[in-house]
């Protein structure tokens, strides 16, 4: 795969993909961090004296313009970390557009409106969506793929244009794929995955390859509750897909079968309804009352969850323990995550709530080895599965 290095950018206009899709609230960004991860490229890029074109998408507009999900925002965030003015083009490949690249000088920098609002970026139809990315890459001389976020997705900023224009991965991407080759390819032992989140089905795939690599598999969040009742225990009115049941029957066979510790929830706090200021209580995790829902790991499984982690020397973490965003269920989270702190592993935060959890319980982002920008991209390599936008930077 090629980086920055191997391009001559100097004086040459050169398309940026970034993952700039970060959660607002109004106009307000709540969470910047995939905006600070894409500055070392842009930056690099506009050091050397290119003309950068950044493009990305946020939300899902569905190829409809919709003032809700403008990237102007993010243009006025980029513009302040990378201490120079963003041009902002409010459209992709039209009149804006052509005239702002136009406008650019050798260092400077100027973001698209976004991708989404064009039918064509995430076309199922390829004459629709390879017309789209040769009006995209007709603003560029070289394309620069750093939107590690996207790269699972077969668009055309990620998949098409690439194959169109001189390319590169930039530096996001490559210290991406440098930490997940370490996941997968010889990872130092004990190797525990801890996952997370609300639904099995989301998890399905890298289950099924985790099962086969990993020493230890510690289970929270509404997954959980799954892999419970498939014990044949209560679980009250908690999060559960019943259709997934055969399928994780499956998985704690097959675990047992391979010497894979798998981890489950001793207790939980256990709430009246899904609120910030539900009554709870903590209960053992087999026996759930009927009228309850359990909203977080409970007080013995953040000890046991931490005692399973305090001699890993590898460590992969994708998704919240409990309803993180509630303060009162956030403890299980916060408890996982530091334990992840303290072991001295090698340990990557697989992005998505994982991340924003991190950022937004006020953890230390150094304290971790890495933090992926990229929840579904990083589950979909861990699955073993070609990544569209990798594999279109690899040709």
């Amino acid at each position: 795969m090629r980086t920055l290095d191997d391009l001559d950018v100097k004086g040459r206009r050169v398309l940026v993909r970034a993952d700039l899709n970060v959660p607002l609230d109004g106009e307000t960004i709540t969470d910047d961090g995939r905006i600070r991860a894409s500055v070392p490229t842009i930056k690099a890029l506009a050091g050397r004296g290119a003309k950068v074109v950044v493009c990305a998408h946020l939300g899902r507009p569905k190829g409809q313009v919709n003032p809700k999900y403008s990237l102007r925002p993010v243009a006025a965030r980029l513009g302040e970390l990378l201490g120079q003015d963003v041009a902002f083009a409010t459209d992709v490949v039209g009149d804006s557009a052509r005239a702002t690249v136009e406008a650019l000088q050798d260092g400077q920098v100027a973001l698209l409106e976004n991708l989404r609002f064009e039918p064509g970026e995430d076309s199922k139809d390829d004459a629709a969506r390879g017309a789209f990315a040769e009006q995209l890459a007709g603003l560029a001389e070289l394309y620069v793929g750093d939107g590690f976020g996207a790269v699972h997705r077969k668009h055309a900023s990620v998949y098409d244009v690439p194959k169109i224009l001189p390319h590169a991965a930039g530096g996001l991407i490559v210290a991406e794929v440098e930490v997940l080759r370490k996941l997968t390819e010889q990872p130092e032992r004990p190797y525990v995955v801890v996952l997370g989140g609300a639904k099995v089905s989301d998890k399905l795939g890298v289950i099924a390859n985790l099962l086969t690599k990993v020493d230890r598999l510690l289970i929270g969040g509404g997954m959980a509750y799954t892999f419970l009742k498939a014990q044949g225990h209560e679980v009250g009115r908690s999060l559960l897909q019943e259709d997934q049941l055969d399928q994780v029957r499956g998985f704690l066979s097959e675990a047992a079968e391979r010497g894979v510790e798998l981890v489950l929830p001793v207790d939980v706090l256990a709430a009246t309804e899904f609120a910030a200021d539900a009554e709870h209580e903590t209960v053992e995790a087999t026996a759930i009352p009927a009228d309850r829902e359990g909203l977080d790991i409970g007080p013995k499984t953040r000890e046991l969850f931490a005692a399973k982690l305090a001699d890993a020397k590898t460590v992969f973490w994708n998704g919240p323990m409990g309803v993180f965003e509630f303060d009162a269920f956030s403890g299980g989270t916060r408890a996982v995550a530091e334990a992840l702190i303290a072991s001295g592993a090698f340990t990557v935060v697989g992005g998505g709530d994982s991340a924003a959890a991190v950022r937004g319980l006020g953890l230390p982002e150094d304290g971790f080895s890495h933090i992926s920008t990229g929840g579904g991209a990083s589950l979909e390599y861990l699955e073993g599965k070609t990544l569209p936008g990798l594999a279109a930077l690899e040709e």
